[in-house]
């Protein structure tokens, strides 16, 4: 049977989601935590891979079993004793056979948090910016992303994937108390993607660049073209769309 397991975690003990040969990840962990529970190997596929530091309000997952789990509330608990206080494992669901967490995903969203007055409080998973980022013209250049396709300016070099092209239905900053956060949503996102596009609207916040050569960096597909890539500490994997409910 497979199950889609809903979870979140702190990305700061972590070398990112997917299993490193020397360094502790996110699936390592849960999957030992299932290996032990099950009492057999269990891999786990995740419905994306998130860096090093990089947290997640949100990620899915799924793992097969041969014998369905009698009592989900008591999985999870025992998962949650297992795993450590950097991840929470929230829900186990069974889907149908063919249910893939990471290919049947519609949509992802990630959310960056920065803050501009210096907090103890909001650090750890915030990024403290200069007070004078011109948000209005940063929001400008963002919803120039919509029109692209192809975003190899914001990818990491030598990646193995087949296309560099997603989707972006959303991307806009907003000023939530002491923070302003940038949301982004779209059907994919490559390696490094939003850090490296936060830290150019940084660059245009800051008048560094303007808007028009926002997408002049775009347009040459090229990385070494954009802004820095901003640190992961203040990123998060907000949301995650499926065209079924589970």
């Amino acid at each position: 049977m497979r199950y889609f397991i809903k979870l979140s975690y702190r990305g700061e003990a972590f070398h990112g989601w997917q299993v490193q040969p020397h360094d502790p990840s996110v699936q390592e962990t849960i999957e030992k935590a299932l290996s032990t529970l099950l009492h057999v190997p269990t891999p786990l596929t995740g419905a994306g891979r998130t860096d090093t530091g990089v947290n997640a309000r949100l990620m899915v997952a799924h793992f097969d079993t041969q014998e369905p789990i009698a009592d989900a509330r008591h999985f999870v608990h025992s998962l949650n004793g297992i795993v450590g206080r950097d991840i929470a494992i929230h829900s186990i669901h069974p889907v149908h056979d063919n249910a893939h967490a990471r290919f049947d995903a519609t949509s992802r969203t990630y959310k960056y948090f920065v803050h501009t007055s210096k907090s103890p409080f909001l650090y750890p998973l915030s990024w403290w910016c200069r007070p004078d980022l011109d948000f209005a013209l940063m929001n400008e250049a963002a919803a120039r992303l919509l029109d692209y396709r192809d975003f190899t300016s914001f990818s990491k070099l030598h990646t193995d994937v087949k296309t560099n092209n997603c989707v972006i239905t959303q991307a806009q900053w907003k000023q939530n108390g002491e923070q302003w956060v940038f949301t982004i949503t779209a059907d994919r996102f490559l390696r490094n993607m939003v850090r490296a596009i936060v830290g150019t609207l940084v660059d245009v916040g800051t008048h560094k660049i303007g808007v028009d050569d926002f997408c002049r960096i775009i347009e040459r597909c090229d990385r070494c073209a954009a802004g820095t890539s901003m640190p992961g500490h203040a990123l998060f994997l907000w949301d995650i769309t499926y065209p079924y409910t589970y």
